[in-house]
């Protein structure tokens, strides 16, 4: 047991599977996804893979009906390791309030870090906060910021409300989770899976390195095209960021008329 912050003994760590809290001796050592996509248990796949895409599709549903309501939204991806005081959640938290003054709800993973960050920034300036939390084995939960939350067991049901409500996508300094979600978004818009939404990467210092890469050789070696590396924005500016989705959102209204 460890000491909440009221003086009682907390519970120790927990997981969340959808409205399911696992705690102690019951939190089991693997994960839904990771029993989904185990490639050396063949033989349940006929048994058991049937009634848990049952529960891929209660998750969309889930997800498809707790959220078509929103006002249109932003999703913000960062580190869940970032401290408070970094420059990352610093900026992620002037991100957050200045979407939801624009009139966009922010939605994150729902973590601590960079998510806790842009969701507190959006609920002290009045705007709706939403968190997309995820079952892992370091579960952490959703952070306190958040007005509407949903755990999901899967990665790509949750990839997908993260797209499907989104207007743009904000990245901020990150590790391997954001990488994902960003080369998601880039490639779905490259693709035109999507109807062509802003991609902005803020931490100009930090992805400076990536971008460069990119033009020296992806885009050098013939992989890319220069019209792919202009679905990326780059910007430390607040304002610049929510101006270019502002805009952006403002010439596909007016293509639509």
């Amino acid at each position: 047991m460890t000491e909440s912050t009221n003086g009682r003994s907390s519970p120790g760590p927990e997981r969340h599977r959808g409205g399911v809290t696992l705690r102690r001796d019951s939190i089991p050592p693997s994960t839904a996804d990771e029993k989904l996509l185990d490639s050396h248990h063949r033989g349940e796949w006929k048994t058991k893979d049937a009634w848990r895409a049952l529960r891929i599709l209660s998750e969309f549903v889930e997800g498809f009906d707790t959220l078509a309501d929103l006002p249109p939204a932003v999703s913000v991806f960062g580190s869940a390791r970032s401290s408070s005081d970094s420059f990352e959640c610093e900026l992620a938290e002037s991100l957050g309030a200045a979407l939801a003054e624009a009139g966009y709800a922010v939605i994150t993973g729902g973590g601590p870090g960079v998510m806790e960050a842009a969701n507190r920034g959006a609920t002290e300036a009045g705007g709706m906060s939403v968190g997309l939390g995820i079952e892992l084995p370091f579960e952490q939960g959703l952070n306190d910021w958040v007005d509407v939350g949903i755990d999901f067991r899967y990665f790509f049901v949750r990839k997908t409300m993260f797209v499907k409500y989104a207007q743009a996508f904000v990245v901020l300094p990150g590790g391997f989770g954001t990488l994902d979600e960003l080369f998601e978004a880039i490639t779905l818009v490259q693709t035109k899976k999507v109807t062509r939404f802003p991609v902005i990467l803020m931490g100009v210092e930090y992805w400076g390195g990536l971008l460069d890469w990119m033009k020296r050789r992806m885009l050098d070696e013939g992989k890319i095209s220069a019209m792919d590396l202009e679905l990326i924005q780059v910007t430390d500016d607040v304002a610049e960021a929510v101006r270019i989705i502002v805009d952006a959102d403002a010439a596909l209204a007016e293509g639509k008329r």
